[in-house]
């Protein structure tokens, strides 16, 4: 067989022809020279034979430059950057991403079905394509109060409604493997009856042999937690495909993907970004540039940031450089630093690193009362005294460790005095960590103990706070609690610090308690504020603000708090704050 001459015919016309560049091959994972047309939104030619073939709307002169598909993200929560999706958008464009996956998670633990479809909403009109999964915990756990809740019914709903490209993180592992009739397994039961093809994401800290095959039976068949090498080979071999985030970048991880044919059973994701790394350090584009700094090729980490998760979620239209495929793409003058000159997204260009850069300012995005959905009175010193119902005496009591470089906690035991039932934790050498239900349901509150590397001094008091998001307070004397806790109540959510009963930062996030409006580089400096002023009070943690936040996760090993009281995550259950175990009490009853 012979192609057809098509020489003599009229040039075919195009809107965009980019010459003389290295173009990343996705099916071969190399680098080829060639020109690249586009017409319309998706790309028609790659090769080099262009110059005779086509009349091009606009000409890019390549310069030998590095193109490769516009990078895709299928795990992350705009929400922890804390800006509207409009705000993230322009913040992660020019750092190379054009898709992302988001997951309203915290939206949906404050608003329920009304927070997802208001965050899609609020997503219709910007550039970069947000292909939204539907958040399957929320709560996490029930042992929790939310704003709001995602049944059977509101999965439907946004199956119906809403494009939905996979059904997020199942987070409550425990009960999938111990309780078949929990509310998770009745989702998951649903979800393969009614949506059999739709993917669903995973959430799978630690599980090991048994328990990890009962949950990928279960139809989870992903997982983005911290990684071990011991962890991650039986999940690769078990058919479960691994999100990569940065934490799980180790030298052993990543020498790992190196050396091992596994390229199509990982990707690489952010899943939490703060405002101030997305403003200043970068999204995706830093991980990928980290990990060709260690030791990856360019080319095994551009496919691990664009094929595998177009192919993950079956996104058959993006992904790579191909005839029919959608022109999202980046120019880059430096393959091994990862320097991005341009960002084109359908063919248009949405970002030149030698123009100017500028966020438009926004109108309010929301229904009004998203942003009054703080409904918690305002507290005094005694909300931070812990009574016990307790003889005078030594008792046994649990203390939450706090642990630099990971989100995971510990359980500690100490003692710790009781006098007139009052527990007197500010003589115990360890900090009070309280949360209190902000939503008006049922007045709920809790106390523990917090020691390792957290603050020393001062308090500190936010609304943002996984996956409840209700107030938690943190602090080592009633006096800045209070003042920390009215602080972000008044203002209807956000953080606060407290030293010496003075404010020394503040972050005002009154949509939902959990977001900004303000503009990206505004709230980076309002946070970089907040992480310095954290680090003054005594925190050690290499990122303080998702440290405190998930302090109230309860599905994040080992002890956590919610407004239920002090919950053994391992074992998804409540336990006392005092173990029963007393030293020289008459009574020891708790």
């Amino acid at each position: 067989m012979s192609s057809v001459n098509t020489s003599a015919s009229s040039p075919i016309a195009v809107d965009l022809l980019i010459t003389n560049v290295q173009v990343y091959n996705s099916y071969y994972k190399e680098f080829r020279t060639g020109d690249v047309a586009v017409k319309g939104d998706k790309f028609l030619y790659i090769g080099q034979q262009s110059s005779d073939r086509f009349a091009a709307e606009q000409i890019i002169e390549g310069h030998r430059r590095y193109m490769i598909p516009g990078l895709i993200d299928i795990h992350l929560h705009i929400e922890s950057s804390m800006v509207t999706p409009a705000t993230f958008s322009h913040g992660i464009l020019r750092r190379g991403v054009t898709t992302i996956v988001p997951e309203p998670h915290e939206m949906a633990n404050v608003f329920g079905l009304e927070g997802v479809k208001e965050m899609i909403a609020a997503s219709q009109d910007v550039t970069c394509d947000m292909m939204y999964s539907i958040p399957s915990s929320v709560p996490a756990t029930p042992l929790e109060t939310t704003g709001g809740s995602i049944e059977i019914a509101d999965i439907d709903e946004l199956m119906r409604t809403e494009s939905i490209i996979c059904l997020g993180e199942i987070m409550n592992y425990v009960d999938v493997i111990r309780d078949p009739e929990c509310k998770t397994n009745q989702i998951l039961r649903h979800m393969k009856t009614n949506y059999p093809h739709l993917v669903i994401e995973g959430h799978t800290p630690k599980l090991l042999d048994l328990d990890l095959h009962q949950l990928i039976t279960a139809g989870i068949d992903s997982d983005h937690t911290h990684q071990s090498i011991e962890g991650m080979t039986e999940r690769i071999a078990a058919g479960m495909f691994i999100e990569l985030q940065e934490k799980s970048m180790t030298p052993e991880i990543m020498d790992y993907m190196i050396h091992h044919d596994v390229a199509e059973h990982f990707c690489f994701v952010t899943d939490d970004v703060m405002t101030d790394s997305l403003a200043w350090r970068g999204h995706l584009d830093y991980i990928v540039r980290k990990a060709i700094q260690m030791g990856m090729t360019p080319e095994a980490a551009v496919y691990a940031a664009t094929f595998t998760p177009a192919k993950r979620m079956n996104m058959s239209d993006r992904g790579a450089i191909a005839p029919g495929k959608l022109a999202d793409f980046i120019l880059l003058s430096d393959i091994e630093q990862f320097q991005i000159d341009e960002v084109y997204k359908k063919g248009l260009c949405v970002y030149q690193q030698d123009q100017p850069y500028i966020q438009p300012s926004s109108q309010p995005q929301f229904p009004a009362h998203f942003y009054q959905s703080v409904k918690l009175e305002l507290l005094n010193e005694q909300h931070f005294q812990v009574p016990v119902h307790n003889d005078d005496g030594l008792y046994e009591c649990r203390v939450m460790m706090v642990k630099d470089g990971s989100t995971f906690t510990e359980e500690r035991l100490t003692d710790v005095s009781v006098r007139n039932q009052q527990l007197m934790w500010e003589q115990s050498g360890y900090g009070l960590i309280a949360t209190f239900e902000r939503y008006g349901k049922n007045g709920n509150h809790a106390y523990g103990l917090i020691g390792g590397d957290t603050i020393t001094r001062g308090a500190i008091a936010t609304t943002y706070s996984h996956d409840n998001h209700n107030l938690l307070v943190v602090g080592r004397n009633p006096q800045d609690m209070a003042i920390a806790a009215n602080e972000v109540i008044s203002k209807q959510g956000g953080f606060c610090v407290v030293l010496d009963r003075e404010i020394i930062a503040s972050l005002h996030l009154p949509v939902g308690g959990i977001l900004t409006e303000a503009p990206l580089e505004e709230t980076a400096v309002a946070v970089d504020q907040l992480v310095t002023a954290m680090r003054e009070l005594g925190y050690k943690h290499y990122n303080p603000i998702m440290s405190i936040s998930t302090h109230s996760l309860p599905v994040s090993p080992a002890l956590k708090i919610t407004d239920y009281g002090l919950i053994d995550v391992n074992h998804g259950k409540v336990v006392p704050l005092l173990t029963g175990a007393t030293r020289n009490s008459m009574n020891s009853s708790y």
